[in-house]
Formats: structure tokens, sequence, C-alpha cells
């Protein structure tokens, strides 16, 4: 899985780089279904995720969240993330 995080209206200090970061390890399971993760945080009124993950069958999945506090946006994002994931995996694991 390669990572591509974007930060749009605002400069993505270290720490929330780490927090990012941390918050990936939760799809770790997940490492050799996914060819590319891309996740661009955007600034407007709150902060806004958009993560979208490409998986090597060929499909993709797209999340978006937003939160005024950025460990809050980021948190639900995952949330929902993780879930499709699941989702994906146990769809492909049945065929």
């Amino acid at each position: 899985m390669t990572p591509s995080i974007t930060a749009v209206g605002f400069t993505l200090n270290q720490e929330k780089s780490d927090l990012v970061n941390s918050k990936l390890k939760r799809i770790a399971y997940a490492d050799d279904l996914i060819v590319d993760l891309l996740i661009k945080i955007k600034l407007d009124n709150g902060f806004v995720f958009d993560i979208t993950v490409n998986f090597k069958w060929g499909t993709q999945a797209h999340v978006s969240d937003k939160d005024q506090d950025f460990a809050a946006a980021l948190n639900k994002t995952m949330d929902v993330l993780d879930n499709k994931i699941k989702k994906e995996k146990d769809k492909v694991q049945g065929r």
C-alpha cells in the first residue's frame, strides 16, 4: 500500500502527519489488498477528509467526512474506511 497525503489550504505539520500515519495502522491488515491510498485533507470551514482506496482487483472505494477538529474528522473517516475495506475484502473472499 502506498499512501499519498495531500493538504489543501493549510500546511500539514509533522504532528498531524504522524497522527494520520498512526491511524493508517488500523487498516494495515489490508496492505496486500490495496494498491494505493489517496488522502486529501482540505481546510474549508473545518477539516474535510477525502480518501480514495484502489484495490488490486480494480475496484475503488471513496470515503469523505468533515469536522472542525482535525483528529475527530480523521477518526470518523477512518471508521468508515475500515468498514468499507472489510466489506470489500469479505465480498472478494466470498467469490
